[in-house]
């Protein structure tokens, strides 16, 4: 195995490819990328529940397959200087050169490295800015604790020509709804993937163009979601369990609403919030066309701020997590955040608007949980 590389392509696949491996793997074999040369170079990394393939060109001498460290394999590629690097596999280690800088890598034994699952079947494909976007809005409601698997997933639903996407750790629920082009257009699935791999898999895969996007049939055994781009694929299994029902949260009604420009909102949570902690709550009083933000009581630190704003509707006196509420307002993603309330101890909906007299951007809802405080 001989091949001469650019170092930038290098990094960038190996860089995809390392986001898969664990840093315990069950199996020695698998801290391990393979290196397969044939008419390309294919990268590898699996930790059994998510893998990840690479491919890129390169001056191929001779043809090969071997399996390397491959965290340092990656420390590696990203030290050495912007020259051609050179890979040469010499008995049991390959020679890495590149300019005056030369390594000597370990090889793993490859007969030890166990088989992976092929792609499942193609179920269609979305431009990647758009999975990107929609992946990013609904993840950051994504739950935490891996004592409670299912809420740690993001829940996609296709339904012919139009994907969901929902996540919530109960505190609250964010729900996206995007178009795609299905291979079948009567296609309807369901499938629970972990939250965190799917933002790998949309970070890493934005400005890939189109994403084709895998599924496993619903009569398998095995349960498969798979990625694709022109360079980069990634496979993961899908979480087991049942997804909660989310669409019945969701009101359909309201007793008072409010428009507000998002970029001075969350500049006065940001400074109110400065006197809070995860124990207390950030206070909003809406009336009048003003929002008053509270925070701190007694001896504590306090502090308030006022924002006039459109409002309709009864008075609303409620208070929020700071942090749940700035996650919503950054993943609404337009200039103008639209409030819908049911009550003072009630979820409220937060929805997006270009401008203040203009229609609410429904396909992106994200619902916040009040908390209690004291007076």
């Amino acid at each position: 195995m001989n091949f001469i590389v650019e170092r930038d392509p290098l990094i960038d696949a190996v860089n995809w490819v390392a986001r898969s491996l664990s840093a315990r793997p069950i199996q020695t074999a698998l801290l391990g990328i393979i290196i397969d040369v044939t008419d390309v170079i294919t990268l590898t990394g699996s930790d059994l529940e998510t893998s990840t393939k690479a491919s890129i060109s390169a001056d191929i001498k001779s043809k090969g397959k071997v399996l390397v460290p491959g965290r340092l394999l990656a420390e590696i590629a990203r030290s050495l200087p912007t020259k051609p690097i050179s890979f040469t596999l010499d008995g049991t280690r390959v020679l890495v050169k590149a300019g005056s800088a030369k390594f000597t890598l370990p090889t793993l034994p490859i007969n030890e490295y166990p088989n992976l699952p092929e792609l499942p079947q193609t179920a269609g494909s979305i431009p990647s800015d758009v999975f990107t976007t929609a992946v990013q809005q609904v993840a950051i409601a994504a739950g935490r604790d891996d004592s409670l698997p299912t809420l740690t997933g993001v829940q996609i639903e296709i339904n012919k020509n139009t994907i969901t996407l929902a996540a919530t750790d109960r505190y609250r629920l964010a729900v996206k709804e995007i178009n795609w082009l299905p291979k079948d257009q009567n296609l309807e699935a369901s499938t629970l993937l972990r939250a965190r791999t799917l933002v790998d898999a949309a970070k890493l895969l934005v400005g890939s163009g189109e994403i084709v996007f895998a599924l496993s049939p619903s009569t398998t055994n095995e349960k498969l979601v798979g990625f694709i781009s022109e360079e980069k694929s990634m496979i993961s299994r899908t979480l087991d369990g049942t997804f909660p029902p989310f669409r019945h949260l969701l009101p359909t009604d309201s007793t008072a609403e409010a428009t507000i420009e998002v970029a001075p909102f969350l500049d006065s949570v940001r400074r109110v919030a400065l006197v809070t902690d995860k124990t207390v709550p950030l206070r909003l009083i809406f009336a009048n066309n003003t929002l008053q933000l509270e925070a701190g009581t007694g001896e504590d630190a306090q502090a308030t701020e006022e924002l006039n704003i459109n409002y309709s509707g009864e008075n609303i006196n409620i208070a929020f997590n700071p942090t749940f509420l700035t996650d919503g307002l950054q993943a609404i993603n337009s200039p103008f955040v639209h409030i819908s309330f049911t009550g003072d101890k009630k979820p409220a909906v937060l929805t997006g608007k270009t401008k203040p007299g203009g229609a609410v951007n429904t396909s992106y809802k994200y619902l916040l949980m009040p908390m209690r405080y004291t007076s």
